[in-house]
């Protein structure tokens, strides 16, 4: 046997090809790119995985911005909505793609939870005003501008997914709620519920409430987000302006609603019962909202903010 045939028997005996399958099966798990581009990806940088992986990535996110731009068009309406927030921060985003099964994939749900975070930072510490509460509507284009932990941008994010599962994904929308006075305290709930109540979640609904309470009461801010995402009012009420529907099932003003852990209430009896002040609120429903613009929306720029008075 000549010097070349020794070394290509040393090459790709079985040791070798098993110790380069076990690279191939990890590169893959971890990626979730094909056989065949992890395989590529290890022939050209001698088996180096760290390389491999880099040079996957940037091949899905150069694959991911021309896939956006082809499958812009295909209708991507169901997803989850997320939600992050503490007693005076709040953000709900809204992320779709085409398949439900896609939904479930966990870079699609990582992906959510980094947009939800950083718009969650973006409450924290781009958001001053006056007033209890202000408020920040994010679009598709403005919460791709927003940099992930690591400082990778969103919309870099989006276009990495796109290119590894070929299918459209959207950063639909976000709210970013801050609350101004010391009194005012924001919560948040997302529907199906996770089995552990936290401070994020993520389902097909989601609701954020701003509220005052006094301290001598239960908390049921979560309990009213979830009335709020089960019954979908369209506005608080006013006592003043607006009157009970006469059939409850109809019912959209908030305090007129029957409360929905206990319908013996109404919302308002709930509200008065334990000294609680609505001031807004906000509900999220996977895909209802249509992925063209919606006219006689003027964009807001990032610096500008809403203030509920």
């Amino acid at each position: 046997m000549n010097t070349n045939s020794l070394v290509r028997s040393l090459h790709t005996g079985p040791v070798c090809r098993a110790a380069e399958s076990s690279l191939l099966a990890k590169l893959r798990k971890k990626t979730g790119y094909t056989i065949a581009n992890c395989k590529k990806a290890l022939e050209m940088h001698n088996n180096d995985t760290d390389k491999a992986e880099t040079w996957l990535n940037e091949q899905a996110q150069a694959m991911g911005w021309a896939k956006a731009t082809k499958l812009a068009g295909r209708s991507a309406l169901q997803g989850l909505v997320a939600v992050k927030f503490d007693r005076n921060h709040g953000a709900l985003v809204e992320l779709n793609c085409e398949t439900d099964f896609v939904a479930k994939n966990d870079k699609f749900q990582k992906m959510i939870e980094d947009a939800a975070l950083a718009c969650f930072k973006f409450a924290h510490t781009n958001m001053q005003s006056k007033g209890p509460v202000t408020k920040m509507e994010l679009d598709s284009e403005q919460l791709g501008n927003l940099s992930a932990e690591g400082g990778k941008k969103l919309s870099e994010i989006l276009a990495l997914f796109i290119g590894s599962v070929g299918e459209n994904a959207v950063l639909r929308r976000a709210e970013c709620w801050k609350a101004n006075n010391s009194d005012v305290k924001i919560a948040g709930y997302t529907h199906p519920a996770p089995a552990v109540l936290s401070d994020y979640s993520a389902g097909k609904y989601g609701a954020l409430l701003a509220y005052k309470q006094g301290k001598d009461h239960e908390d049921i801010g979560k309990q009213l987000c979830q009335h709020i995402v089960g019954c979908a009012p369209t506005k608080i009420g006013d006592k003043e302006l607006d009157k009970p529907s006469k059939n409850s099932d109809d019912e959209t003003c908030l305090i007129y609603q029957e409360y929905l852990l206990d319908p013996s209430y109404t919302v308002d009896e709930v509200l008065q019962e334990n000294k609680i002040e609505v001031i807004d609120y906000v509900r999220f429903s996977c895909g209802e909202v249509a992925e063209a613009s919606m006219p006689g929306v003027e964009k807001q720029p990032l610096d500008t903010v809403q203030t509920v008075q």
